[in-house]
């Protein structure tokens, strides 16, 4: 994993400054969630693993599967992955990419868990608070997960902060037998 990620990781970057560069941040995005979903797919992914295909036509495969919804630069960055033996990387690039991107605009997704339904005014006021804390704008997804008991669970990034009762539960727990 940690070497898929360093393989890809400089093809991120150069796609996320052409995109920045052009102002197209938003159309790449798109184009390397579509990409990575495609390549995601079993039959997908065998075909980009077959030695007896050439790159040109794994490439061109790929390019013919997503459509019109790839402009020419992102047909060449296909090409250049497949080139290069790369394109099943092209996931972990999307990854890399929509981090960067989100550094960029100064954003984070944040997803909070809690054990029942919040009124939008909770919601606003935790909006508001991670704002702060974290110092960027929240993009907020909240879900409910019976399996917490009480309290809240927020997962920014690699932050994680974990309030829930199941959460001190456990802690308490390996508190004792340690």
């Amino acid at each position: 994993m940690a070497e898929s990620i360093t393989l890809a990781r400089p093809y991120a970057k150069a796609t996320f400054e052409v995109a920045l560069a052009a102002n197209e941040l938003s159309a790449w995005s798109q184009a390397l969630k579509l990409l990575a979903s495609v390549a995601k797919s079993e039959q997908v992914s065998r075909f980009l693993l077959s030695p007896s295909l050439t790159a040109q036509q794994q490439a061109d495969t790929l390019i013919q599967i997503c459509g019109d919804e790839l402009s020419p630069k992102a047909h060449k960055l296909v090409h250049l992955l497949a080139e290069n033996k790369r394109l099943v990387l092209v996931g972990e690039i999307s990854e890399l990419f929509e981090a960067l991107k989100a550094n960029q605009e100064q954003t984070v997704d944040v997803e909070l868990s809690t054990a029942f339904e919040l009124n939008q005014e909770v919601v606003n006021k935790i909006t508001q608070a991670l704002k702060t804390r974290l110092n960027r704008e929240i993009n907020l997804q909240t879900r409910v997960d019976q399996y917490l008991i009480g309290g809240a669970v927020i997962r920014a990034g690699d932050t994680v902060i974990d309030s829930s009762v199941r959460g001190k539960l456990t802690k308490l727990a390996e508190a004792m037998n340690s």
